[in-house]
C-alpha cells in the first residue's frame, strides 16, 4: 500500500493572530519539562506537549495533550504535582498576564479540550474509550493524507494506557483488533483513521 505525503495544511495549525506584536520566544527539546512558572503562559507555536501528574504509588496520569495554538501553563491548573512534558521539540511564545485576556479563545479551547478528554476517559467499554481517544487525537493532531487522517504524533501504547486508565497489553490488543477490522491503518509508527471510519460504529 502506498501512502501519499502529508498535506502541509494541518488541521492543528494555529489560527491565532499575534498578540501585541512580537512576543518573546522559547525553545524546548523533546522530553524536556517546561519550567514551573505561575507568572506566564506559553502559547505553542510548533510541537506537542502533554500535561501530567502522578499518584502516590508513582503511576502517571495524563491530563491533556496540547499542540500549535494551545495555551499551556502552571497557572491553568491546581493539580499537584503537575508537569508539562514536551513530546517533540517545542517552540513557544511567552505571554505575560497583562495580555492573557487577548487570547480568550485559546483559554476557552483549553477548557473544552480538557473536558472532552475527561469525558472520553470515562466511556465504557474500553474499546469505545480507546476509539474515541484516537478520533480525538486525529482531530487535534491529524493531517490529511489520501487514506484518511494521519495522527501526526508518536504516542506509545504505554502512554495511551496511562491516559485511558487501562493496561498497555489491552491497548496493544485493541489496536491490533481495530487494524484487522479495517478501522485504522498503520504508517511506520503512526496511525491513520480512514475518513469513513471517523464515526463510532458497533464498537463493543
Amino acid at each position: 500500500m502506498s501512502f501519499t505525503s502529508l498535506n502541509p495544511n494541518s488541521s492543528s495549525a494555529s489560527n491565532n493572530p499575534p498578540l501585541n506584536g512580537q512576543l518573546p520566544q522559547q525553545l524546548f527539546s523533546r522530553r524536556e519539562v517546561i519550567p514551573p512558572r505561575n507568572d506566564i503562559l506559553w502559547r505553542i507555536e510548533r510541537g506537542a506537549v502533554r500535561t501530567v501528574t502522578w499518584s502516590e504509588d508513582g503511576a502517571f496520569i495524563t491530563l491533556g495533550y496540547w499542540g500549535p495554538g494551545d495555551l499551556i501553563g502552571y497557572a491553568l491548573s491546581n493539580v499537584q504535582p503537575y508537569h508539562i512534558e514536551c513530546l517533540t521539540s517545542v517552540e513557544t511564545s511567552i505571554l505575560p498576564p497583562r495580555i492573557w485576556h487577548l487570547d480568550i479563545n485559546a483559554l476557552l479551547s483549553h477548557i473544552q479540550h480538557s473536558e472532552e478528554l475527561l469525558s472520553i476517559v470515562h466511556r465504557k467499554p474500553i474499546s469505545l474509550r480507546l476509539w474515541q481517544f484516537l478520533v480525538w487525537l486525529s482531530e487535534k493532531f491529524g493531517r490529511n493524507v489520501e487514506q484518511g487522517k494521519l495522527i501526526d504524533l508518536n504516542v506509545t501504547h504505554q502512554e495511551i494506557s496511562e491516559v485511558l486508565n487501562t493496561t498497555r497489553v489491552t491497548v496493544t490488543r485493541l489496536l491490533q483488533q481495530f487494524e484487522e477490522q479495517g478501522m485504522l491503518l498503520r504508517y511506520k509508527r503512526r496511525i491513520i483513521l480512514p475518513l469513513a471510519n471517523k464515526l463510532t460504529k458497533n464498537i463493543v
